[in-house]
């Protein structure tokens, strides 16, 4: 497998990558952007839509395109460029389902502030509005996506390294809780043709790696990454959905900066999105 090589650099935290219209969308976390990026390097400020910072930054499409944005709260990009309260609901991570069913996650705790964890859960936004809770108990809820057939949501369980899976529903609820893997260092995850989920490494101080790893917890594919650069979220997109965009920025979790707003907020900039081709497309949402 060949090298990743830089796409952007001079990020804050990249996150919640999405492929959408040929271009790689993703969320500029310290800057609280949402970015559009094409394979060039160019970039576009698409929005700029919390009012506070958010614990989580995360974007999803409703099936007739409009944006949704999670933070303090989801909102929601009229066609006019407006936004509005889709869900009065703080998020972390946003997934949308063909039928407009958005799935959302958190945890009612202060991560930033150094506050005592708390389980958190998955809560479903209708297409008719209607906010409703369908699995708790989740260890830092993160990334999540649901697959082609739009039966399973698979989605990281950050602090127990864990990746969990669930039966979709006829009415969008989750039943049949299971394990997909466990053993790694989940943040955001992407889907392959052959069903198995990029995520990250099992270490969450470094060396940091990322796997492709198949139902049940084996490795397929291990990537390393540069020192103190963690993986924060993947994406298979590009041509065939074939290049995979690993979003990075420096961790140095033993020396504390990284849970520190005020010095992130004022720091250097290090996130980077790198770009490495695969031979696996992906599939599924997002």
């Amino acid at each position: 497998m060949s090298e990743p090589k830089v796409l952007l650099s001079g990020l804050g935290i990249p996150e919640s990558p999405r492929w959408h219209e040929s271009r790689l969308w993703f969320c500029n976390w310290i800057e609280r952007q949402v970015v559009a990026a094409g394979l060039d390097g160019s970039k576009e400020v698409v929005s700029v839509t919390c009012p506070v910072h958010p614990m989580g930054y995360s974007i999803g499409w409703l099936p007739d395109g409009r944006l949704l944005v999670t933070g303090d709260k989801v909102r929601r990009q009229e066609p006019d460029g407006t936004m509005v309260v889709h869900a009065d609901q703080p998020a972390n991570e946003i997934v949308v389902d063909r039928r407009g069913n958005a799935y959302i996650n958190g945890a009612d705790f202060d991560f930033v502030a150094g506050a005592a964890p708390k389980p958190g859960y998955v809560k479903l936004i209708t297409p008719d509005g209607e906010l409703r809770q369908v699995a708790d108990d989740i260890q830092f809820p993160n990334g999540m996506v649901i697959t082609p057939d739009a039966r399973t949501l698979i989605v990281s369980e950050s602090f127990a390294g864990r990746l969990t899976a669930f039966d979709i529903d006829a009415d969008g609820g989750l039943s049949n809780r299971r394990v997909f893997a466990e053993g790694f260092g989940p943040d955001g995850i992407c889907l392959d043709a052959e069903g198995a989920v990029w995520t990250g490494g099992g270490a969450t101080t470094g060396p940091f790696s990322i796997v492709r790893v198949a139902q049940g917890g084996r490795v397929l594919q291990h990537v390393e990454l540069p020192e103190h650069r963690a993986p924060f979220a993947l994406m298979l997109g590009g041509p065939e959905r074939r290049t995979l965009f690993i979003l990075t920025a420096e961790w140095r979790l033993a020396e504390g900066h990284v849970v520190n707003l005020a010095r992130l907020k004022d720091g250097p900039r290090t996130g980077e999105i790198l770009a490495l081709p695969v031979s696996v497309p992906g599939v599924g949402r997002p």
